[in-house]
């Protein structure tokens, strides 16, 4: 049978878990879904019991998928996850996600778990290892930051979803392997990925994917829960920042600042070579390294309206949104990807303080 939810139910059920509301709410502490038999390894007075309970929120582990010519329930400027692997494109929508938060799937025999935090604004994918215990994922109940941790379903272990590290359990300390991710809207979407997959409406699971279930919560400034570092207010508590982490250095880049159409911005983070390519109107931003294994450091340049080529290098090359060299000398090549991923910024302000912004 169907599970049925109202979103009037599922917001009672957050300000009921929030105690209140605004920055300042103080919030349920560590319920009983924790694992007791091993330690937090991150700080636990930020972490928060979210209200629906462990699998509260269900997962999607038999996920089905549409072509781009059936999916008729999005508009343009919806935002929809893309993953590639080889050839093959799969599209997994805010929409669906907001509700789901965690999709558990296989592309060519590649397993991985895709998630979304709607409190967070962060999308991202990792693989299915040993690593990860070898096993699906899902939804906690639990949020550390108001960030979605997950848990694996071999040794109930904790993953916070923005260290992309399991902070408590069988498997504390280890780290997923990401698997690279286009972020951007429905409209830009169809036009990269013509043949790609969409997944389904059809979760099993009766929800109104048509409606937002939290409210104002992306233009609003007051969050659900409380965080650190709620204080800094540089920018905007949700706009959508691309972060990149390399080693204990960050740097947020502001999507709302980019060029309109594209923009390639070649910088450093402390280090690390990397190049940010973005736009704000398709409401994308990527970032790869920009030395390459030979020690070969590229400079790149923004190619317009050749999506999903994005730039070109000072050797002849030309790449893609994935960081792919599809033409030139290097076609084939793929670039590094560095910790980076799109989240709100309060989010990323509250795991990793004081990061500069790209002026």
């Amino acid at each position: 049978m169907k599970n049925k939810i109202s979103i009037m139910g599922c917001l009672t059920v957050l300000l009921l878990s929030c105690g209140g509301s605004g920055d300042s709410n103080e919030g349920s502490t560590i319920s009983s879904n924790d694992n007791s038999s091993s330690r937090w390894t991150i700080d636990t007075d930020f972490i928060q019991d979210g209200g629906p309970g462990k699998d509260g929120i269900p997962s999607l582990d038999q996920p089905s998928f549409q072509s781009i010519e059936e999916t008729n329930f999005m508009f343009a400027s919806d935002l929809i996850v893309a993953l590639k692997i080889g050839d093959q494109v799969k599209g997994y929508p805010h929409k669906i996600l907001n509700w789901h938060e965690v999709v558990n799937d296989s592309i060519a025999d590649e397993h991985f778990v895709l998630s979304y935090c709607p409190l967070t604004g962060s999308a991202m994918a990792w693989n299915i290892d040993n690593q990860t215990g070898n096993t699906e994922f899902g939804v906690s109940g639990l949020l550390y930051n108001s960030n979605l941790i997950l848990y694996d379903r071999a040794t109930d272990s904790h993953w916070p979803q923005m260290l992309m590290k399991s902070a408590n359990g069988a498997l504390s300390g280890n780290s997923a392997t990401p698997k690279p991710i286009v972020e951007t809207t429905w409209e830009k979407f169809k036009m990269m990925f013509p043949q790609a997959e969409v997944l389904s409406e059809d979760t099993g699971f009766s929800r109104n994917y048509d409606e937002y279930p939290y409210g104002n919560y992306l233009t609003n400034p007051r969050l659900l829960f409380v965080v650190k570092n709620v204080e800094d207010e540089r920018l905007h508590k949700k706009a959508r920042i691309l972060g990149i982490r390399v080693g204990s250095a960050t740097k947020a880049y502001n999507i709302s600042e980019f060029s309109i159409d594209l923009e390639v911005i070649n910088d450093s983070v402390s280090s690390k070579k990397v190049v940010i390519v973005g736009s704000q109107d398709d409401k994308y931003a990527v970032a790869f390294e920009r030395q390459l294994s030979d020690g070969t450091v590229l400079e790149f340049s923004p190619e317009y309206n050749q999506l999903p080529i994005v730039m070109a290098d000072n050797e002849g090359n030309l790449w893609d949104i994935y960081g792919k060299a599809v033409t030139g000398p290097r076609e084939g090549e793929q670039l590094v990807v560095p910790f980076s991923y799109i989240s709100f910024w309060f989010a990323w302000a509250a795991f990793f303080t004081d990061a500069p912004i790209y002026q």
